[in-house]
């Protein structure tokens, strides 16, 4: 059950989203899952344990200055020892910080307030001082992924006004050009990229948006294709060049089943051009979109069947 927490309502439910209890059945859900899309930090405790009773408020403090930069679960050593014991468990308090489903940083003890913050800091991967940077970025990235693009973009400028060099935003805003037909500007937007972080995620993702957005639809094409792999379906390079003008229409659900098609059928025609071309679709659709991953579950059906 959720933590309730003191002061007015708003507060409350904000924070309980943030902080809460949780037991060994739970603890695939609320910690490993969970973590996969912000970090959660884990706190062994028990009601006998004098030391926790100063870490855990301690812990609470900070997870909530940091705004949603991180959340923090809750353990009862005493009613789930089966966890404790998994997670070898010898003394208490004990705290582990877990990304990506994979523990990745935690202490034993009590710690100072500013040795708190500072473990928090390291796992959020930002200074608590730029909170409202985070929270911009993930206002905008909710926007974005919403289909909510003209309140995306001026979120993601603001970001930039804080940060030049942040690649969130920079391929956040370019994503909302795309969508919004600017191909030119979204270049442009993607040329701000500091030469160190041309490899990186989120700028990657938005290069292969850019690039299927600068494949023109064309209906005309679409039903000629259309026709071509009717007449033979057997036709896997109509078949893909559809896959291309569909998704270049907007119609990605159909783009991706024609690529599944050529895939199911033989997944190593052309050098495995199908999935490449699949790929790029996830990369450039991004990897929590809906489609991307109910696409992963029929490739992975497919590869490994």
């Amino acid at each position: 059950m959720d933590t309730i927490l003191q002061g007015g309502n708003g507060a409350a439910d904000q924070n309980a989203d943030l902080i809460k209890d949780t037991n060994t059945a739970g603890f695939m859900a609320d910690v490993i899952e969970a973590s996969r899309e912000q970090p959660v930090i884990v706190d062994f405790w028990a009601p006998w344990c004098g030391p926790c009773k100063q870490l855990t408020p301690a812990l609470e403090s900070a997870v909530k200055a940091a705004n949603g930069a991180v959340r923090l679960v809750k353990i009862n050593v005493d009613e789930n020892q089966e966890i404790a014991a998994q997670m070898r468990i010898q003394s208490i308090p004990a705290v582990f910080a877990f990304k990506d489903g994979q523990p990745v940083d935690g202490f034993m003890g009590a710690l100072p307030e500013s040795q708190i913050n500072s473990f928090i800091e390291k796992l959020a991967g930002a200074p608590l001082g730029d909170q409202e940077l985070e929270a911009l970025v993930e206002a905008a990235q909710q926007a974005l992924a919403a289909g909510e693009f003209a309140e995306a973009a001026p979120l993601f400028v603001q970001a930039l006004q804080r940060d030049r060099e942040d690649t969130r935003a920079i391929a956040g805003l370019a994503k909302c050009q795309i969508a919004g037909g600017d191909v030119d500007g979204a270049a442009a937007t993607l040329a701000l990229t500091p030469p160190s972080k041309q490899d990186d995620t989120d700028i990657a993702s938005a290069r292969a948006a850019l690039e299927l957005a600068q494949t023109p639809s064309d209906a005309g094409e679409i039903d000629r294709l259309a026709q071509a792999i009717e007449s033979d379906p057997g036709d896997h390079s109509s078949r893909m060049d559809l896959a291309v003008a569909l998704n270049a229409a907007g119609r990605r659900e159909e783009a991706l089943d024609h690529l599944i098609y050529i895939i199911g059928k033989d997944r190593n025609w052309n050098d495995e051009a199908a999935r490449t071309q699949l790929l790029q679709f996830f990369e450039a659709w991004g990897m929590t979109d809906e489609l991307t991953v109910a696409g992963r579950r029929k490739l992975s059906a497919i590869l490994f069947s």
